[in-house]
């Protein structure tokens, strides 16, 4: 088994119908969780031309889950079911 990180890109309150659909997608994974974490509030880029503030909207990465799946096929079928904002984006990640 692979570890695959999903991002998640997108943010609007959430209503409890779509609290209920994460809460939802995150027990149907649970055998297949190897982290998670959440954004609360905009953050920082760096780069060459100098640093600015990221707000926490529509084209924010608001948090992230590790998997586990035996390929990225796989992991993009996990993937399909979660109730996203405006996109998800997955990686392997290397060990």
């Amino acid at each position: 088994m692979m570890n695959y990180m999903i991002l998640h890109y997108g943010f609007e309150k959430p209503t409890p119908e779509v609290m209920g659909a994460w809460n939802k997608w995150f027990e149907s994974i649970a055998n297949r969780q190897v982290d998670r974490g959440g954004f609360h509030s905009g953050g920082r880029e760096i780069s060459s031309s100098g640093i600015k503030d990221l707000p926490f909207g529509k084209d924010s990465i608001t948090g992230y889950t590790v998997i586990e799946a035996e390929n990225l096929n796989e992991a993009e079928k996990i993937a399909q079911e979660c109730p996203f904002v405006l996109s998800t984006r997955i990686y392997e990640i290397n060990k």
